[in-house]
Parts: structure tokens; sequence; C-alpha cells
């Protein structure tokens, strides 16, 4: 194959690599985590703005279980189905249902964990870039999160650095957990505004009673 072909083929892998992962409805913080990959290391493969390298289509080859003909343009790649509302379910049975679509920035999910006949061990940790916010909505989760292993119930919020190794699982054998999930892939994090004591708030305006 020559270079200009090489070239060509390296430029056109990035888009198929987006086509394949919305296919599977999975988001780059879903691949980045299954492979260990930065979300914006996906990000900048799939616009083109980054080359992958010959380990990394592999390994992004085996996640999405295609051949590497289909990424290479050897074979055609079918078109991406439109995003589905209804939860989804990973290899864990855990259901993830987007809340946003992944246009950069902060993006939002919510997740739900089945329930479980007894706690489990320890998950295992992954770390990426970015920076994550955890609201629990039911049940009890354990967050394993560095050396520290915490249990998070119903209205319990926590926010870190996904550079620290961390991992979730069901804390309990009373039923599901459902949890959302802020996430930014570059760092981003969600600002809190609070309402001054006196007078009243409008936007990004105060307005004087």
């Amino acid at each position: 194959m020559a270079d200009d072909d090489v070239a060509r083929t390296m430029e056109a892998m990035g888009p198929r690599l987006r086509v394949v992962r919305e296919r599977r409805g999975a988001t780059l913080a879903d691949v980045s985590r299954a492979t260990g990959i930065s979300p914006s290391t996906l990000s900048r493969i799939e616009t083109g703005r980054r080359k992958p390298t010959l380990e990394v289509v592999l390994q992004l080859a085996k996640e999405y279980a295609v051949a590497l003909d289909e990424l290479a343009g050897g074979a055609p790649v079918p078109a991406a189905e439109p995003r589905s509302t209804a939860p989804r379910s990973l290899g864990d049975d855990k259901a993830v249902l987007p809340l946003t679509r992944y246009v950069g920035g902060l993006h939002a999910h919510k997740h739900v964990l089945p329930a479980v006949a007894e706690a489990p061990g320890r998950p295992r940790q992954v770390s990426h870039e970015g920076y994550e916010w955890l609201c629990v909505l039911y049940g009890r989760l354990r967050l394993a999160l560095g050396s520290q292993d915490l249990v998070l119930t119903a209205g319990d919020v926590i926010e870190f650095d996904t550079r620290v190794p961390h991992a979730v699982a069901n804390a309990g054998s009373d039923g599901p957990v459902e949890y959302l999930i802020m996430f930014g892939p570059q760092g981003e994090r969600p600002r809190l505004r609070t309402p001054p004591a006196a007078g009243r708030w409008t936007g990004d305006r105060r307005a004087a009673e």
C-alpha cells in the first residue's frame, strides 16, 4: 500500500470508529472505562485531530467486536442507528440511560445497577482523564475511590477527579441502585450557583426585591 493510501486510510479511521461506537450506543466515557484510553484521546481520534496507533486500533476493534477490514474501509460500516432514549444494558447487566448527546463538555447519564444476592467484593478500579459528579437516587452504592471505600445512599452526592482509580457496585442485597452521573471528559465541572440571601435570582442576574 502506498504512503498516500495509508494516510487516507488513517484519516478515514476516526469517523469509522465514531460510527461503530454510536452504532453500539456507547459513549466515549463508556469506551474509556472499558479500554483505559482517555475520552479526550478517543475524541481526538474520532475527529481526525490525532492518528490512532496500531495498538489502539486493535484494542478498539476488539472492544467493538469488528474486523480491522471494516475499520480500514475494506468492508462497509453500517450507518449509525438513531440514539434510543431507552436504557441499554451493558455486559455486567448495568443499564445506562444517556440524558445528553455527547458533543463535548459535560454530559450526563442515569445508571441502574441490578439487585444482587449478596454484597460483592471490591470492584476493579479504572482511571482516566476527566471529572465526575455522582448523585445516588435510590439504594446503596459502594464507591471504591482510591484507597477509600464509601457507601452512598439516596441523596448523597460526591465529585472526584477520575484520574483517581475508582469503581462502583451495589452495596447491598436489598434492591437495585439508581444514580446520576455528570462527566466532564476534559475536567469540566458543574458550577454551583447559589441565590443571594436577599433579592431574587434570575439566571445570571440578581434583582433586588
